[in-house]
């Protein structure tokens, strides 16, 4: 996209001098993270068939990081402009060249990780069979299921002058067969026997009963001539996986199967050999050509413009096995590829079958070979039994963290708001979605209660467009308000306005999220979303989906940080100031969590601060263009990384030193095109409770010891294990922070049902004693009064409190049934997210607070954790 283009946007032209020591190619540091990811494969600690998804992580990476990356470099390099990396002074042509070269070195390592898992599974009972490892009893049942399940599937074409060289689809599976082209000359002399022993027949009448079946069967098989090339895709209605008769899980792939049928289906040929292959193409489509929005429904434009991004060039091929050298470079003229753009690897070309491995399992099988389920909890600070809309608007801010804590309490609000009467409208902006999204249908179903539903849908989040259009004609379709943002720039903000005509006047609830408002990968990826009653963001809010209806990009703002206007311009004034604060030997500091930091302005602001002595922290996923402990420019600056089981997707700016902190969240990444590029929001976290959480959250990602892993000045990364402690005993003590963080949910939401519980048992004696009470004779209240006091268990109503027990719910539920954390108070003190230590690590960051014994006898669960943490202070 002419205006998306995350390589064009971190072009200039042109560039002097050369590049600063603590720049990186951005390109060569996304495949140094792909290369964290494959590590995960390698990873002992991580259970056999999540090994194998990395693997597959790192193959799907890397097929998309051709298609866009790769695919947009080429589309720069054809460019007559002279064009240079903005970070290391490379042009597109120097930056591919580096790119396939790196690639070269990763295949084998990604080969390496492949196999040795395959071998380890093998162990185990989930084989993975291989052609040349079949038994004769597998390859006798591969027969008959290929011919009943497989060839009537098959297209199987041929390549000669009649027969053009067809268009191979992007990803896509092919067996290409190697046809014997000498077998022709043998098939010309067969015909011309084949003649002549008629003409000798009608002379004879002595010939053989044999002769003629056999003329018959070489008429009925002659292929067609100047044939050497057969290819088969690989049929869509076939299992790929294909399940073989034995003990245990044993299984072949589909294109192995179909490549065992070739001679089969070639039969009128001479088959030399088989080979499985995939063309890699460019995606990188330009949703702004040929637009003409005076004429043309910018839906309808964008549903034409993705028709063509599966005819775009070829970037990449992949072999199985070496192509003979005939057909490697007939394939490679055809699809106008070089040498260095094809490789060969005994990896599957296409990985994603592994995802369902764990279903042909039985449970028991599967419970070794995969992570312990999580669910995502519902989170400690609301009442699931009370209305979200309720403890929303009568308590203070809340905040979600994903996928730690559900999505479902925002989903219930917006199901609230879409019966509640007060409410007049909701506005939203949606990225991408879930394919089957309870989201959506709330907010489809509060369109056709008559409220009015804003939804501004980007149509071009790279790779859901198809889906992002399906969903806006489904939301046409119930009435919403459906629009589709700027042509200049993506909208990449997650922001969400619900607003009330309540009896004190219009009344805003905001949503604010760091990640999309997908249901599924909310259980995947860590996010963070605020919901707030905040007037001065609620004003925000309107003001900015104003701006979105209008097409206009502003920054008239009071709290939000808006880009592309305002959000660069305010970190690097956040930045200028911590630098003062260097200067006059002030506390300062600087905090970034954030996916990928390549915007290179933002980068040099944060080299001046380390020259000033600013100390800086950032948690970087994916790409760093900057590199740091360079001396002289970096030496202040830590770069360190978390590749785990949960993607790490939050982004957290924070400003000044850990006691006083700004912390702002934000749905951008340190990225030129999120800066300049696209609207995206930034905003305070303005309660004291949420901001130390957040700071919490930080410290203990940053206490890991298992998956962290550190940017050193030589640009590489330190291995898995480098920050792991040894105890006295010699056991290495790794501390997985994603890990914790599942625990710490598990723990507060079986607390929280505790306290629930216990409450509703105490409500529960009330009105039991109550009912009692009212049975027996009236006496004098002098009398009664004291021992009635005195009988009551602590936390109960005495009589001249309990009148609010006989108010109907609804009239009490602003007054006596106040947010969990509030209620728990009086009984069992709920924990705060930063309260509970992380277990067994030496050392550790956070400042956790001192947790006091609870009034009344807790239960075994609390009481056991509470003795871990006062075990663990002293031992600090």
């Amino acid at each position: 996209m002419a205006n998306d283009n995350p390589t064009s946007s971190d072009q200039v032209i042109p560039a002097a001098g050369n590049p600063a020591p603590y720049l990186q190619n951005r390109e060569l540091s996304w495949l140094d993270f792909n290369e964290r990811v494959l590590e995960q494969g390698a990873d002992e600690s991580v259970p056999l068939l999540q090994r194998l998804n990395f693997i597959s992580i790192f193959w799907s990476n890397l097929q998309e990081f051709f298609m866009v990356r790769v695919g947009s470099l080429t589309d720069l390099s054809l460019v007559k402009k002279h064009i240079v990396d903005s970070k290391s002074n490379m042009t597109p042509s120097e930056q591919l060249r580096a790119i396939y070269l790196r690639c070269r070195e990763l295949y084998p390592a990604y080969e390496r990780t492949f196999e040795q898992v395959r071998l380890l599974l093998n162990k185990v009972g989930v084989t993975h069979v291989r052609p040349n490892e079949l038994t004769d009893e597998q390859r006798s049942y591969l027969a008959e299921y290929a011919e009943a399940n497989v060839i009537p599937f098959l297209s199987p074409q041929i390549i000669n002058a009649r027969h053009p060289f067809p268009h191979l689809e992007n990803g896509a599976l092919y067996i290409v067969v190697r046809l014997d082209e000498e077998a022709d000359n043998a098939q010309e002399q067969a015909k011309s026997e084949h003649k002549k022993k008629g003409k000798k027949g009608k002379k004879s009448k002595g010939k053989p009963a044999k002769e003629p079946a056999k003329s018959a069967s070489l008429s009925q098989n002659v292929g067609a001539e100047g044939t050497m090339l057969g290819l088969i895709p690989l049929p869509r209605q076939c299992a790929r996986v294909v399940k073989l008769p034995g003990d245990g899980f044993s299984f072949i792939l589909l294109e192995h199967v179909v490549e065992m049928v070739a001679e089969q289906v070639f039969s009128m040929y001479t088959v030399k050999h088989t080979n499985v292959i995939c063309v890699t193409r460019n995606a990188d489509i330009d949703a702004t050509e040929s637009t003409d929005e005076n004429d043309e429904d910018y839906r309808e434009h964008m549903k034409r413009i993705l028709k063509k991004r599966a005819r775009l060039a070829p970037v990449r091929l992949e072999s199985e096995r070496e192509l003979s050298d005939t057909l490697e470079p007939l394939l490679l003229d055809r699809l106008n590829l070089k040498k260095h753009q094809m490789f060969t690897t005994s990896v599957p070309l296409d990985l994603s079958f592994t995802w369902g491995l764990a279903s042909h399992l039985s449970e028991k099988q599967c419970a070794a070979l995969v992570y312990p389920p999580f669910t995502p909890q519902w989170p400690a600070c609301l009442d699931r039994k009370r209305p979200i809309m309720d403890q929303v608007t009568a308590g203070g801010d809340v905040l979600l963290s994903y996928p730690y804590e559900s999505m479902d309490p925002f989903v219930q609000l917006l199901r609230e708001a879409s019966r509640d009467p007060r409410v007049i409208s909701i506005k939203i902006t949606l990225y991408r979605l879930a394919s089957q999204s309870h989201l959506a249908e709330a907010l489809i179903d509060a369109a056709e209660n008559g409220k009015e539903v804003t939804a501004l849908f980007e149509l071009r989040a790279r790779f859901d467009e198809s889906n992002n259009i399906e969903w806006s004609q489904r939301f046409e379709q119930a009435g919403c308000n459906v629009i589709y943002g700027f042509r200049d720039y993506k909208v990449h903000s997650k922001i969400c306005c619900i607003t009330r005509q309540t009896d004190d006047g219009i009344q805003h609830i905001t949503q604010l999220g760091t990640g999309n408002y997908n249901e599924k990968t909310a259980k995947l990826y860590t996010d963070l979303s605020l919901i707030t009653t905040s007037p001065t963001i609620g004003r925000d809010a309107t003001e900015f989906f104003r701006n979105m209806a209008l097409e206009n990009v502003s920054d008239n703002y009071d709290v939000l940080w808006v880009a592309p206007l305002q959000v660069k311009p305010l970190i690097l004034k956040n930045i200028d100031h911590q630098i003062e604060l260097a200067r006059r030997g002030e506390p300062c500091g600087l905090f970034f969590k954030t996916n990928s930091v390549t915007d290179k302005e933002i980068i040099d602001k944060i080299a001046e601060a380390s020259q000033a002595g600013v100390k800086t922290v950032m948690l970087v996923r994916g790409i760093s263009c900057l590199v740091p402990g360079v001396e002289g420019h970096t030496e202040n600056v830590r770069v360190v990384s978390i590749v785990g089981r949960m993607l790490e997707h939050s982004r957290i700016y924070g400003f000044g030193p850990r006691t006083n902190m700004k912390i702002y969240l934000a749905s951008a990444d340190l990225m030129t095109r999120n800066m300049d590029k696209r609207v995206e929001i930034a905003w305070p976290v303005l309660d004291e409770k949420l901001r130390d959480r957040i700071l919490s959250y930080i410290d203990v990602s940053l206490s890991d010891t298992a998956k962290l892993r550190e940017l050193l000045p030589n640009r590489r990364y330190t291995p898995l294990g480098f920050f792991a402690q040894v105890s006295p005993e010699g056991k290495t003590i790794r501390f997985d922070s994603q890990v914790h963080f599942m625990d710490e949910a598990r723990l507060k939401a079986r607390m929280s049902t505790e306290v629930e519980v216990e409450r509703e048992v105490e409500k529960r004696e009330v009105e039991k004693r109550e009912v009692v009470a009212a049975a027996e004779p009236a006496t004098p209240v002098t009398a009664t009064a004291p021992a009635a006091a005195a009988a009551a268990p602590a936390g109960t109503a005495t009589p001249a409190t309990s009148e609010a027990a006989t108010v109907p719910p609804e009239a009490t539920s602003t007054t006596s049934s106040a947010a969990p954390a509030d209620a728990a108070s009086t009984s069992e003190p709920a924990l705060e997210p930063d309260a509970i230590e992380p277990a067994e690590k030496a050392t550790t960051t956070a400042i956790l607070p001192h947790i006091e014994q609870p009034p009344h006898k807790p239960s075994l669960l609390v009481r056991a954790l509470a003795a871990a943490i006062r075990f663990s202070n002293r031992r600090k």
